[in-house]
């Protein structure tokens, strides 16, 4: 059960059960909303709740709304003092996740962006894992990925997530952990929601940008990550489904998914179907670094308490 007590709902922050919204709801009927999804960690021995990359997580928040006729009245440094005033208020001496949500609150039956009530909201959990296991068996899904011309990829759309619980349902159903996705040309996108990497020879490759991915804020993080501490040249191209079945290592990154190594594809294992090296090097780094225990990188985690 979740072990929130408080939302930020119409303005304020009051108790979780005051925060609802009518069965009319434009954006329950038509998923006209966007949001993100935000880590917080806790830091035990310093007694801190660290929470990771916020301000980036906001300007993407402010970048969705653009893209949906939305207004959001909050700047970036509101938002985030908004959030630091719900968990203080929820008082969370563990890990959390952060759900803003901006959406289309009028109760209409309008098929349109505009000329609609924007509303904000946001809540926060309690959370551990997203993806259980540490290694994982993925395949590749049957559903392509949205285009960004159909439904934009750069914006955390809340509709377009049918299109990742289609997927990942799929690989569920099946015995997978995960799958991975392909955009409409056929070359490898994402996972169901979370960006992917390859390891090749002693590179690092993801698909670009223009493969309708989600600008990711974690892949950018690794990316540097990897590049500034491992000494890896981080390529963005293409990459074809069968390019899968013979990298060297693969992973899935994401705020949710955080940094989670591939073994198998398609029954197909990936190199020796062990977690390799560099998969394992930044799993370690990257759950270091959110932590605030990489002093390198400490700018990116910001304390709640003190």
């Amino acid at each position: 059960m979740p072990n929130n007590k408080f939302a930020f709902f119409n303005g304020q922050i009051v108790p979780i059960e005051q925060a609802s919204v009518s069965v009319m709801t434009n954006a329950l009927n038509y998923g006209t909303g966007c949001f993100e999804g935000i880590r917080a960690y806790w830091n035990a021995e310093e007694e801190q709740l660290l929470i990771f990359k916020l301000r980036e997580h906001m300007e993407r928040l402010h970048r969705s709304c653009r893209i949906l006729y939305m207004k959001l009245d909050y700047s970036v440094d509101e938002l985030c003092a908004i959030t630091l005033d719900l968990l203080r208020k929820e008082e969370f001496r563990e890990d959390v996740y952060i759900r803003p949500l901006v959406y289309k609150s009028d109760p209409a039956i309008a098929v349109r962006l505009n000329d609609m009530t924007d509303s904000f909201t946001m809540w926060a959990v309690g959370f551990g894992q997203y993806i259980e296991s540490s290694a994982l068996k993925v395949c590749v899904s049957s559903w392509r990925r949205i285009e960004d011309n159909i439904i934009p990829s750069r914006a955390k759309v809340s509709g377009a997530y049918i299109n990742s619980a289609l997927a990942k349902t799929e690989a569920l159903l099946n015995g997978y952990d995960e799958a991975i996705v392909l955009g409409s040309d056929g070359h490898v996108s994402e996972a169901s929601a979370a960006n992917l990497f390859l390891v090749r020879d002693g590179k690092l490759i993801t698909p670009p940008l223009t493969s309708d991915v989600l600008e990711g804020i974690t892949r950018q993080v690794v990316a540097q990550m990897a590049h500034e501490r491992l000494g890896l040249t981080v390529v963005e191209r293409s990459i074809d489904r069968t390019e899968l079945y013979v990298a060297d290592e693969a992973f899935f990154c994401g705020t949710g998914a955080e940094v989670k190594p591939i073994v198998e594809v398609d029954r197909r294992k990936v190199g020796d179907g062990e977690i390799g090296p560099v998969s394992s090097m930044l799993a370690q780094l990257y759950g270091e670094v959110v932590r605030g225990k990489a002093p390198a990188y400490r700018q990116w985690c910001t304390p709640v308490y003190g």
